[in-house]
């Protein structure tokens, strides 16, 4: 495995921003973060699991809200 799959891995770099860069400089901390990361992947890990990443961002979201926001 080399360095940039853990690092940098490719399907959470499009754009100008790196998906975790993001998610620090906004502080969304656990669940917001973890939504936005299956939200900025979505499609382009895996095309075949769009749907799954998809899911994954609501039931974050979802957990987020429940735990009171």
């Amino acid at each position: 495995m080399t360095h940039e799959k853990i690092d940098h891995p490719a399907h959470y770099n499009v754009g100008n921003i790196e998906v975790i860069d993001a998610i620090e400089d906004w502080g969304l901390g656990f669940h917001l973060g973890n939504a936005v990361k299956y939200i900025a992947r979505a499609g382009r890990k895996d095309p075949a699991k769009t749907e799954e990443d998809l899911k994954e961002v609501v039931w974050y979201i979802e957990r987020f809200i429940k735990k009171g926001v």
